[in-house]
């Protein structure tokens, strides 16, 4: 007779998957606070990667003149 009957193990499991609840609906502003802080990551990346590339145009401009 096994120590761990794998039926309970899986019900167990199952039920606890089941009742899950919506965190994102129930907490919709820590939601649009990531989406905010992303969205501003994203341009300041944005922003670095211009200047690096407008710098090295420049750079490679003053070499070929």
């Amino acid at each position: 007779m096994p120590a761990i009957n794998n039926a309970i193990v899986a019900r167990d499991s199952f039920s606890h998957i089941v009742r899950r609840e919506n965190w994102a609906q129930q907490e919709a502003g820590v939601v649009v606070v990531f989406c905010i802080v992303f969205v501003v990551g994203v341009g300041l990346i944005g922003l670095w990667i211009s200047k690096a590339l407008a710098k090295r145009r420049a750079q490679k401009a003053t070499v070929h003149a």
